[in-house]
């Protein structure tokens, strides 16, 4: 009988900020913009949010989306660029080129995000000298994954990065050594086996933060599932965790750098 997972869709809940700039490519003129409500209209039944659309280029429509944890960057596009070819297939039927840029936005900044993960136990009031060693060796801290550079597929040009945190399900204990050992091990093996770039990591007492670059065709709900149920593996599949995770995405540029643009 296949093991059941403990943490599923069914039974678990998400805080989240997914925020994402999206580049489409016209072959021609753009034309006006009166399919922008109609748009957001329609990609809203798709968990998608139209924020704002400006034409920085000529040639080139911006869009600034939020998503829900369920849509995978591959979807944004394809929804995108479907529901307004559909829109304005009387004026032209084809017209956008097939190649697109996509990258993850956040509320800081990815420098801001790496400097804060990687300093969690200055966050954290830990009076046990041994304990904070311990929990400062556990650090994964790689300078050689680089998440400020795009990623590529044969007609994208994109950067998916997460922010994950997840706490442990009793909340009046706290993990044993031996435990945040074996959860750095999964921790590391799960992001090898997803090719995942695991940029950073902090594990505390009662919950652990990492930074991963992920593929496009996984949705962050589908991302936080499997590590949850990857790291319960690790400590004997008991639970170990809260039903929950907080998913949030992050890049070069933060929301401040959006609206300064404008």
């Amino acid at each position: 009988m296949p093991l059941v997972p403990n943490y599923s869709a069914e039974n678990c809940c998400f805080a989240y900020q997914l925020l994402w700039s999206f580049n489409l490519f016209w072959r021609g003129a753009p034309i006006a913009d009166s399919w922008l409500a109609p748009l957001g209209q329609a990609l809203g039944t798709d968990g998608i949010r139209v924020l704002e659309h400006r034409s920085p280029e000529f040639h080139v429509s911006q869009f600034l989306l939020s998503t829900l944890p369920t849509v995978a960057p591959q979807l944004i596009a394809q929804r995108v660029k479907g529901r307004l070819q559909f829109l304005i297939r009387a004026q032209d039927q084809h017209a956008f080129q097939r190649n697109y840029s996509l990258r993850s936005l956040g509320s800081t900044t990815r420098e801001k995000l790496q400097d804060y993960v990687a300093g969690q136990l200055g966050h954290h009031e830990i009076a046990e000298p041994f304990l904070r060693w311990t929990l400062d060796d556990l650090r994964v801290i790689r300078p050689d994954v680089d998440l400020a550079q795009p990623r590529y597929t044969a007609h994208a040009q994109y950067s998916y990065n997460l922010h994950l945190v997840v706490e442990r399900s009793d909340i009046s204990a706290n993990f044993t050594t031996d435990q945040l050992t074996a959860l750095r091990t999964m921790l590391i093996k799960a992001a090898n086996v997803k090719n995942h770039l695991l940029s950073r990591a902090a594990f505390l007492p009662d919950h652990l933060h990492w930074l991963i670059g992920c593929n496009p065709d996984e949705s962050p709900q589908t991302v936080a599932l499997s590590y949850l149920n990857n790291l319960d593996h690790a400590l004997g599949m008991h639970s170990a965790f809260r039903l929950s995770a907080y998913l949030a995405t992050f890049g070069e540029y933060d929301l401040r750098a959006i609206a300064a643009r404008r």
